[in-house]
């Protein structure tokens, strides 16, 4: 069983949306490989992010999942940036915890979990072999289902977790304060929501349904929407799935 918290539960509410199935199948599976998840902490007030903004948009079409989760305590120096959120904070030092690091820093790339300092040219292809599998459907317009298995001869560590973002490509700003003031920034696969989805107890191959219900879709920015599962201790990336579906 799920570990229970009252969040957690209400983005796992069950949906019925069959027609819609029916009708606008969008689905995807992972592979027998682990597909690489690259995160990228930024900010629009990081006057050394913009090439690593620039680097994060060479790997459309890499095959991994990427997100770029831009953080707000640069917002002090005169630039708000509007796609950071606290709890995207909160991830970055969950993850400099995981990796031992003393303090939290931007521009991070993290590659399945692990830090990456030297975050150029575009890192290696997955080979290592997944410990899960997922199959992603669409539902509806913006709900989404996913099951997850585990890899019977590959088993997992005793409990497994996930979590879901929402990506979008094609934003920019023009930044009028800051270290950046003057400087039109472009953005893509930015992380518009991002949802824990729990953590489970591994049980043999036991399929875990996880159900997800997206922020509407912003017009005239291709999204993804991905899920990670990971190991809750480590931080390291079992599996990962990113779906675009039509508008």
């Amino acid at each position: 069983m799920p570990i229970p918290t009252p969040w957690i539960a209400a983005a796992l509410l069950p949906l019925s949306c069959g027609v819609f199935a029916a009708q606008n199948t969008c689905s995807t599976a992972s592979g027998p490989a682990v597909t690489p998840v690259m995160e990228l902490y930024t900010s629009e007030g990081c006057s050394s992010c913009p090439p690593a903004d620039k680097w994060l948009s060479s790997l459309k079409g890499s095959g991994m999942v990427v997100q770029a989760f831009h953080v707000g305590y640069w917002d002090y120096i005169g630039w708000v940036d509007r796609f950071a959120a606290p709890a995207y904070t909160r991830r970055q030092h969950e993850v400099a915890a995981r990796n031992g690091l003393r303090s939290v820093y931007t521009p991070q790339a993290v590659l399945n979990g692990k830090d990456l300092p030297a975050w150029g040219p575009r890192p290696p292809g997955g080979k290592e072999p997944a410990r899960a599998a997922i199959v992603l459907t669409q539902l509806g317009s913006d709900q989404f289902e996913a099951v997850v298995t585990p890899v019977a001869e590959r088993q997992l560590s005793p409990s497994w977790a996930a979590y879901w973002t929402i990506t979008e490509h094609g934003h920019n700003s023009k930044v009028q304060a800051g270290e950046n003031a003057g400087t039109f920034l472009k953005h893509d696969f930015v992380v518009r929501q991002y949802t824990p989805a729990g953590e489970y107890p591994t049980q043999g191959t036991t399929p875990q349904k996880l159900v997800f219900r997206s922020i509407a879709a912003t017009p005239g920015h291709e999204r993804q929407v991905n899920l990670v599962v990971f190991d809750p201790k480590t931080g390291k990336t079992l599996q990962a799935v990113s779906l675009q579906c039509p508008a």
